[in-house]
């Protein structure tokens, strides 16, 4: 992992970067705002441990605020001795990532950078499901087929939405039972029948390309496959 350490204490600095080192982490330091803010700008980091007062005319809190000003989603942990609520509100206000009040134990540094690492590693939520034409929006909830708005009701949401996460793949009823209705058993019901012939009308009506099939004896398939 590469660590920009931007700290103007050199025994606080010295501590830092041998543990870093010793755990196997590369390391470039910078002790003033100014040549802080030139790395944090110019350099791939995969974390940044800030002290929040610099000289160099810039302080640890400028520099995180001009960092996501300029779209820099580096994680940020923010190392400061003011230790009250309200400044390490502050502090994450500003766009800090997490906040650790010195005197610290390096230990516990070296758990939160990793935690900022993996975080900063995970792929972000899956917001929209695509299939040919046919489009859903997680968050807003609209679903689009060419670009024409489709209205859906809840249950006919959600039956889609299972529909499309496992596009081109035979859906049985009795995963549609158990993911949309979340009946465990078959209650001898044309529910689901019901609301695929209503879903088919609304997402297929008056398009050359039909997206849901019926597969005799199986289930359903939604596909964007002739």
């Amino acid at each position: 992992m590469k660590v920009l350490l931007v700290e103007d204490n050199e025994r606080v600095a010295s501590f830092v970067k041998k543990g870093l080192s010793e755990a196997g982490h590369t390391i470039d330091h910078a002790d003033n705002g100014r040549d802080g803010m030139f790395l944090a700008a110019s350099e791939p980091y995969d974390v940044v441990i800030m002290d929040r007062m610099l000289p160099g005319g810039i302080d640890g809190l400028s520099i995180i605020g001009a960092l996501r000003t300029a779209g820099s989603k580096v994680p940020i942990l923010i190392l400061s001795a003011l230790s009250d609520v309200d400044e390490r509100i502050r502090g994450l206000k500003s766009g800090g990532d997490d906040y650790l009040v010195k005197p610290f134990a390096f230990g516990e540094l070296l758990a939160r950078i990793d935690a900022l690492a993996r975080r900063s590693q995970e792929s972000p939520a899956e917001t929209t499901l695509v299939l040919g034409d046919l489009s859903m929006d997680l968050l807003s909830r609209k679903v689009t087929r060419a670009g024409k708005g489709v209205v859906l009701q809840p249950r006919e949401f959600k039956l889609l939405e299972y529909l499309m996460r496992h596009a081109n793949q035979v859906v049985t009823r009795t995963m549609l039972l158990e993911n949309v209705w979340d009946y465990h058993f078959d209650p001898q019901t044309n529910v689901i029948d019901v609301h695929v012939s209503r879903l088919r009308q609304k997402i297929d009506a008056g398009f050359e390309r039909q997206l849901l099939r019926t597969i005799r004896n199986a289930g359903y398939m939604l596909s964007a496959d002739g």
